[in-house]
């Protein structure tokens, strides 16, 4: 993505602050503070009291895109280039992918404790499905006579893999990590209401809780940052990895 193509995060953020600021004027309750004060409550305390919520988050999050992609990466591909891999686990993998995978929490939370394990399965679960899903189609979408060029240099089924699949398929495995980073973030919010007193989904509730409206909104914008970080991030390995889609 080009410098240019940046600076639309920056206008799009103007306008939410700026609707926001209207709201806030027009409704004139303290449930809505102005986001300048939510700004200037943000940078007092943000070092004291927010920062140690933001690493446990990301760390949650990393460690859960770190598993989904273990897993997801390799058993997608394989079931796209490997037909008898695919009719064993397709029929799995349809059956598990539209369960919704926030029901999954009690299971979860019962076999891996209420502790970080559980909130990082819970992530993994979450964005793993889409990732073999994505990565499955993608192999199964590339034309058989894109091999042919290699097999007739020789090349083996290990150099096919290497040189056409993984390549043809890492645009679609990074947007399925886009699709469900969304979905993972909210379900981290969601499971960092239990079992511990740390993450940015407990420092939200708790504010909420005592009616500090500031820090609750606080929060809320750092956890939209968060997220915005981490899709910017992709963007990043998208450039990266995929530079012939630039």
């Amino acid at each position: 993505m080009s410098l240019k193509g940046y600076f639309r995060y920056i206008y799009a953020m103007i306008g939410v602050v700026a609707v926001w600021y209207v709201l806030s004027i027009i409704a004139n309750l303290p449930i809505i503070p102005s986001p300048l004060n939510v700004f200037v409550n943000t940078y007092i305390i943000f070092k004291a009291k927010i920062a140690i919520h933001v690493m446990y988050s990301i760390y949650r999050i990393f460690m859960g895109l770190i598993l989904s992609i273990a897993i997801g990466v390799p058993l997608g591909l394989a079931m796209g280039y490997i037909p008898r891999i695919d009719s064993v686990m397709s029929p799995v993998v349809y059956l598990l992918y539209p369960i919704p995978k926030i029901a999954f929490l009690p299971v979860v939370m019962l076999i891996f404790g209420l502790g970080e394990l559980s909130k990082i399965i819970m992530i993994m679960l979450i964005v793993v499905f889409q990732i073999i899903v994505s990565s499955r189609d993608a192999v199964k979408g590339i034309p058989e006579e894109t091999y042919y060029s290699l097999m007739a240099l020789g090349a083996g089924r290990l150099g096919i893999f290497k040189e056409i699949v993984i390549p043809a398929a890492m645009p679609e495995i990074l947007t399925s990590i886009r699709v469900g980073l969304g979905t993972a973030v909210s379900v981290l919010f969601f499971t960092e209401t239990f079992g511990t007193k740390y993450g940015i989904g407990y420092f939200i509730m708790d504010s909420w809780m005592r009616v500090n409206y500031l820090d609750m909104y606080s929060g809320i914008m750092i956890l939209g940052i968060i997220g915005l970080c981490l899709f910017l991030l992709i963007d990043i390995m998208e450039f990266l990895l995929c530079p012939w889609k630039q």
